[in-house]
């Protein structure tokens, strides 16, 4: 007897216990528009909030400069944070956590191209980075960073 699911969301969604971080990673890891707003869905249901940005640029300087900018426009915009410094300080700290796992290892003058998911309940914010790294274009490989905060 074989044990393969066959329906797709029932395997997927298990018993919805995904954790603010899981709920992160897979929404920044959504490659499509479709399989993006699959995963926004079942974030709304599960009463999170989120939000979804995009940067790209050289690992070091400009990447540092932009991911701050792009996470505290998006998370203020997005009505996801207050422009307290409690909320500013996690959302910041998570990102720090996030970031080393996508500049660890990287040369200072690759190319970073990354999708980033914000996702918080009452007490928590996970900050997901997934993307691609490269000094050329074909050597493109992909990078994840995760972090969590309390707020």
């Amino acid at each position: 007897m074989s044990n393969i699911c066959t329906d797709k969301k029932k395997c997927f969604l298990l018993e919805m216990d995904w954790t603010i971080g899981t709920a992160a990673m897979l929404l920044a890891m959504t490659r499509t528009i479709k399989a993006e707003e699959d995963v926004k869905t079942l974030l709304r249901d599960q009463k999170l909030k989120y939000v979804v940005t995009e940067i790209g640029g050289k690992t070091r300087g400009e990447f540092q400069d932009k991911v701050t900018r792009s996470l505290i426009g998006a998370c203020l915009n997005g009505g996801l944070i207050s422009k307290t410094a409690k909320q500013v300080h996690a959302l910041l700290h998570a990102a720090e956590e996030a970031k080393k796992g996508i500049v660890v290892n990287v040369s200072s003058s690759a190319s970073l191209a990354l999708k980033i998911a914000i996702v918080r309940d009452e007490n928590w914010i996970a900050v997901a980075m997934f993307g691609d790294s490269a000094l050329h274009p074909i050597t493109n490989h992909e990078r994840a960073g995760l972090g969590v905060m309390h707020l």
